[in-house]
């Protein structure tokens, strides 16, 4: 008995005991479902660099860039890949717009949810030139306007054409809208003057209204922007009025989240959860959002899924007024 029992023990101290906690055991791959130098993928290569400075995993992150069919290509590849724990898609309102603009049998319960980590604003922008001094301005002139004003943002059927369905129905107006792979590709053709205004988000014009390119009328918000630090032409985010203060009535948020294919393990899902709350806690991270004027939301567990059901509902009926869901 006593040869049994130290025998059990040399067993033991031999290391035999609970099984070490998941890890990727090769590189992980971020899909972002937009073109290179929109607010998606400045996100995910932010989110890149602080894993890779601050060393939370042995494996590298790998960025990949899956614009085609507004964003569908992406969702559509980690649908695919079902079960695949080294992928991730950052994404943002198109987890639901997607699907419901068009046929394809694309659901975020498809997928499984990671944490959100933000939510962002969008801002209604001009030439640096234009003559437009407020919302108000530019609303009268596209009255006016014939051939209709074009407006420039991602995709069609998504965030930034919505937001231009709801401009239309505050302003009693029509709009041509133009739609671009990223929203850093319409910033360009904005300060180009290929278009009059663009529905672009804080990051995906700043490079442009710092160097003089193009300016914000307001941001698409009930409240303004909380950032005090100035940005460009004596400036802070908060600064700018909300469009409502401008007389344009129109406010509307997304979601910056990242989700993981289905059928993963719950230790597969736990490890992105933890690594994904550590990146929201960097010092990193916090001078991230204060640069582009993303509000801090960060949620994981069941508060996402909560919130990801209340927006799924909520675009819903936002996509059915606009008259852009699938028939």
């Amino acid at each position: 008995m006593k040869q049994q029992w130290l025998a059990a023990t040399a067993i033991l101290a031999a290391g035999i005991g609970p099984a070490a906690a998941w890890e990727p055991n090769k590189p992980v791959e971020i899909v972002v479902p937009f073109s290179a130098g929109g607010a998606s993928d400045q996100m995910a290569r932010t989110i890149q660099g602080i894993i890779q400075k601050q060393q939370f995993t042995k494996q590298p992150i790998i960025v990949v860039n899956k614009p085609a069919a507004g964003g569908a290509e992406g969702m559509l590849d980690i649908q695919k890949s079902a079960g695949d724990p080294h992928k991730l898609i950052t994404t943002s309102s198109g987890i639901f717009m997607t699907p419901m603009a068009t046929k394809l049998a694309l659901n975020w319960t498809d997928y499984t949810p990671v944490a959100m980590l933000a939510q962002d604003s969008f801002l209604l922008w001009v030439n640096a030139k234009a003559p437009y001094k407020n919302a108000g301005d530019l609303m009268a002139a596209a009255k006016s306007a014939n051939p209709a004003m074009k407006i420039g943002g991602t995709s069609s059927k998504r965030e930034d054409n919505l937001l231009v369905f709801a401009m239309e129905k505050q302003g009693g107006t029509k709009f041509a809208y133009i739609p671009y792979t990223s929203g850093g590709q319409a910033s360009t053709q904005l300060s180009g003057g290929h278009v009059e205004a663009t529905t672009n988000n804080p990051a995906e014009d700043l490079a442009n209204w710092r160097g003089g390119a193009t300016r914000p009328l307001c941001v698409f918000a009930e409240q303004k922007m909380t950032y005090t630090e100035k940005v460009a032409d004596g400036q802070s985010w908060a600064d700018i009025p909300t469009c409502a203060s401008q007389g344009l009535n129109v406010s509307y948020q997304m979601l910056r989240g990242m989700f993981m294919p289905g059928k993963v393990s719950k230790e597969q899902q736990a490890f992105y959860v933890d690594l994904f709350k550590k990146v929201s806690e960097t010092p990193e991270w916090k001078d991230y959002l204060a640069r582009n004027a993303l509000a801090a939301d960060y949620r994981d567990g069941e508060a996402f899924v909560s919130f990801l059901k209340a927006d799924e509902a909520k675009h819903e009926k936002l996509m059915t007024e606009a008259g852009f869901m699938a028939k």
